[in-house]
């Protein structure tokens, strides 16, 4: 980049205005390599068990270890987005992707509680890179349809989120804390793949810099400052919504059957990864149904959609409890790629503020839901967090309020 002024400019226009036709082989970089990323972080709570025995290590510890995780992973992503809105860094995937395989490593030889935490705090950094730049090549390879490209890329993380723990479960349970060394050659596969996605994405910025893409300036967005920011108001209030319900299931799912229904430990991460892969399989419709009629709509239902389901399940049988989760985690799975393709129409030309920001906030309520409706669990019974979490896609009414924005 010869000056800063270039460097904001051709960050601005690669965010706007992306090729003709996507590019689906980086699409399917990115989705492989978020697939990766998503396994190695599930690692970590997946070893928990592990660690509490090994160290003495007491609820409050296993606690922290989360929140240093969230913290890096969250708060981290926003200002990664700022910075490269500004400075676009086409390695900076393959650098974040780092410090996740050093993170790796050192969870795999650590022999005291800091080092575990210090372990924690260098793969959510890795994280913390990784989501917001990441989102931002996909959208720039997505030749138009946004959706589709996000929904690609989200694929991958929900198909890593569901993986992760059945690799744990026949790895690491069995052969210990070392065997987590073994993942890394998953982060060096990811740095190779993303190496060739940055080496794409410079040439990108440099034609763009020689003329060879016409010259354009950043689309300016025709709704108020005041509606902008009450928008991103409202898609965070929905996120919360979404994300303490899906972290209701990814992380208390298997108490509340083995304690409702008396059911197995091996039946319950069956019925878990049913939930875990609906998500994964639901994540690809929402971007074409978005591209084509629109993202506010795949709000509306995504939000809103679930809430009869919801609602009838804290009373179902076991039978119908597991198929009640299939239709709540497919159509559960297209809001995220939803609403943050329609914040990026919203805010155009801060593609890695968006990404950071809504990646960050998602990583954060995970981490605060997680949190609380444990302690809510404490308090009352986990058959209770059930029914309360079962209103909380009402939150979708608010979608009513977002602003109509103009498509492609």
């Amino acid at each position: 980049m010869t000056s800063d002024g270039t460097a904001t400019a051709s960050a601005t226009a690669m965010g706007s205005v992306p090729p003709q036709t996507a590019t689906i082989s980086i699409l399917w970089a990115l989705s492989l390599s978020h697939l990766l990323n998503d396994v190695m972080q599930s690692l970590l709570p997946a070893v928990y068990p592990l660690f509490k025995d090994n160290y003495a290590l007491n609820f409050f510890q296993i606690g922290l270890i989360t929140f240093t995780f969230q913290l890096t992973a969250s708060l981290l992503q926003p200002l990664v987005g700022i910075y490269t809105d500004r400075h676009p860094w086409p390695y900076s995937l393959p650098c974040g992707m780092g410090f996740t395989f050093v993170g790796l490593i050192v969870l795999a030889v650590a022999s005291s509680f800091p080092l575990i935490l210090f372990a924690a705090a260098l793969i959510g950094m890795g994280s913390s890179v990784f989501h917001p730049e990441a989102s931002r090549i996909a959208r720039l390879a997505s030749g138009g349809r946004y959706g589709f490209a996000q929904a690609l890329f989200q694929l991958g993380g929900n198909a890593g989120s569901a993986i992760g723990p059945l690799l744990a479960a026949l790895i690491v349970v069995p052969w210990g804390q070392s065997s987590l060394g073994w993942f890394s050659l998953g982060a060096i596969a990811a740095m190779f793949v993303l190496g060739q996605v940055g080496r794409w994405y410079q040439q990108q910025l440099m034609e763009l810099q020689s003329n060879q893409y016409p010259a354009v300036a950043a689309r300016s967005s025709s709704v108020s400052r005041f509606r902008i920011i009450s928008a991103i108001a409202i898609l965070l209030l929905l996120m919360f919504s979404k994300y303490f319900y899906l972290v209701s299931l990814s992380n208390y799912y298997t108490f509340y059957l083995m304690q409702r229904f008396q059911v197995s430990v091996s039946t319950a991460q069956i019925a878990l990864f049913v939930i875990l892969g609906s998500v994964a399989a639901g994540t690809i419709g929402g971007g074409p149904v978005g591209d084509r009629f629109g993202f506010k709509t795949v709000i509306w239902i995504s939000i809103l959609g679930i809430l009869p389901f919801t609602l009838i399940l804290p009373y179902a049988n076991l039978f119908w409890t597991i198929v009640l989760t299939i239709p709540i985690g497919m159509i559960q799975a297209s809001a995220f790629t939803a609403m943050i393709v329609y914040a990026q129409e919203l805010v155009p030309g801060r593609v890695g503020l968006i990404g950071g920001l809504f990646f960050g906030f998602a990583f954060g309520m995970a981490g605060l839901g997680a949190a609380v409706l444990g302690w809510l669990a404490d308090q009352t019974s986990i058959e209770y967090v059930y029914h309360v979490c079962s209103f909380l896609p009402l939150f979708g009414l608010l979608t009513v309020f977002l602003p109509n924005t103009k498509g492609r």
